[in-house]
């Protein structure tokens, strides 16, 4: 079965695998790296792996991350995987107490204060979410062990929403509403209720009275994400159905005449040797990922649903066609977006 023929299917075992080793050799990847690390003096001058026991290769710690995340959702899935003793391996090197010890203590650095703000911490408290989830030894193993390291995110995002005065609402890292979504996700599967409580509360004062969203401004050159479909896509996380029924009704109006034509177009990715052009092809499947949940969100009977579906795949199937394109600027985390988007949602 190929993505190329069936782009509604569940995630085939050989894509599965193909997406599996592309990871597996990634993560172990410590070379080239790009470093979210304030350097406070000459002892700070270390190398990804020294930073980052746990997390040091796929390019940057977040990619790192949702790339563990994501072998370990496909492990989880596909039994009969055949890179599933690899993936228990890596993880038996990577989530050892003294990494994670390492990458605590790490976060204790005054200087550590907003590292990965709040993209990484997302990415790592959904890690966290797929291992507890996860009904398996090795799983509960790893779980306990990553579980400092998913605390102290938790702790920053209490303390940092009740500071956290105004959204931000571009289309890369550090959008809030899908710091929010994630981070609620994991609240509701580990029963973190004062983390849940802040995430909804935060959503409703930031997101509820929002009305026409200025989607015919997207995309930009950059956006990995749509700041509108984001935001739906946490907004239908925390309404009833009714409720969010009409929310939407305000936010995007006229999705019954696909207007804004941009938003329901997929993007145009010119050069996949380009590290920010690339960034469209993950716009393309997390538009995918949103307008399917958002669909799946609205009454039995809406009318849009039909629209959204076909809209779905077609961002779905242009977002494939960059995963695995040979260029290390989008394979070392593009596939994490479209195993996310097959294994979630219906595609």
């Amino acid at each position: 079965m190929s993505w190329a023929t069936v782009m509604d299917a569940s995630l085939s075992l050989t894509d599965a695998s193909r997406f599996a080793r592309l990871a597996l050799a990634n993560i172990e990847r410590e070379f080239p790296a790009k470093q979210d690390h304030v350097i406070a003096g000459p002892l700070d001058v270390a190398s990804p792996r020294t930073l980052h026991p746990a997390f040091f290769g796929s390019f940057d710690w977040h990619s790192c991350v949702h790339a563990h995340w994501m072998l370990a959702r496909l492990a989880r899935l596909f039994s009969d995987l055949p890179e599933a003793a690899s993936i228990r391996a890596t993880f038996d090197r990577h989530l050892t107490a003294p990494n994670i010890g390492i990458e605590v203590a790490y976060l204790q650095r005054p200087e550590s204060r907003s590292f990965e703000r709040t993209y990484g911490w997302a990415w790592l408290l959904k890690l966290a979410e797929e291992l507890v989830c996860w009904n398996d030894d090795d799983a509960r193993r790893w779980s306990r062990t990553l579980a400092p390291l998913a605390a102290v995110f938790v702790e920053r995002y209490i303390a940092f929403l009740p500071r956290a005065t105004y959204p931000i609402r571009h289309g890369v890292h550090a959008n809030s509403a899908f710091g929010l979504a994630f981070a609620l996700d994991y609240a509701r599967s580990c029963e973190v209720a004062a983390l849940r409580d802040a995430c909804v509360a935060k959503a409703r004062e930031w997101y509820a009275s929002d009305r026409d969203a200025p989607a015919a401004c997207e995309p930009s050159g950059v956006d990995f994400f749509s700041p509108t479909l984001v935001e739906a896509d946490l907004m239908r996380r925390i309404l009833p159905i009714d409720g969010f029924a009409r929310w939407l009704d305000s936010f995007l109006p006229r999705i019954a005449e696909r207007d804004p034509p941009s938003l329901f177009t997929p993007a145009i990715v010119s050069d996949r040797s380009d590290p920010y052009i690339v960034h469209l092809d993950g716009l393309n499947l997390s538009r995918a990922w949103c307008w399917r949940a958002v669909a799946d969100a609205l009454p039995p009977g809406d009318a849009r649903v039909v629209i959204i579906d076909a809209v779905a795949r077609t961002h779905f199937a242009a977002g494939l066609a960059g995963v695995a394109s040979g260029e290390y600027v989008g394979d070392h985390w593009l596939a994490s977006f479209a195993v996310f988007a097959s294994t979630t949602v219906r595609l």
